[in-house]
């Protein structure tokens, strides 16, 4: 079993207060977030980004691993995963993350790519992990 740790430090009140968040490895260390940075716009992170950040890498990584088992090897895949974040009845929730998805891969056929996008899109353990709707625009390019 493989384990990692990210951590979050907050000091005073939900409007008002302040916290950092980091990871094990360091990558993150003390970055600033807060009530301002999650829905003001303000600079800083948060954890839709967070968890955005997460499903497109783990997206990509399960994509290439996908391609490697038809002998296709990217040239890159870039991936954006848009985190919806919407209020319901009983408080806020994740609703929705919709990968943008554009690769460069010799030698794929379009439905090729396709069929390993979706199969990376429903297996990759992020999506897993999110009990939300995902969805995904994705282009050989």
């Amino acid at each position: 079993m493989i384990e990692k740790a990210g951590s979050a430090k907050w000091k005073g009140s939900l409007k008002d207060g302040r916290g950092t968040v980091s990871t094990e490895s360091s990558a993150l260390k003390d970055q600033p977030y807060g009530f301002n940075t999650r829905f003001d716009g303000q600079p800083g992170t948060n954890p839709e980004e967070l968890i955005g950040a997460a499903h497109a890498s783990c997206f990509s990584m399960a994509l290439s691993m996908i391609l490697g088992e038809s002998d296709l090897v990217a040239d890159e895949i870039s991936t954006t995963a848009k985190i919806s974040l919407d209020k319901k009845h009983d408080g806020f929730a994740v609703v929705k993350s919709h990968l943008t998805v554009a690769a460069k891969v010799p030698n794929a056929s379009d439905a090729d790519f396709m069929t390993a996008a979706e199969t990376a899109k429903a297996n990759c353990p992020i999506s897993k992990l999110l009990d939300c709707e995902i969805t995904m625009e994705a282009r050989l390019v």
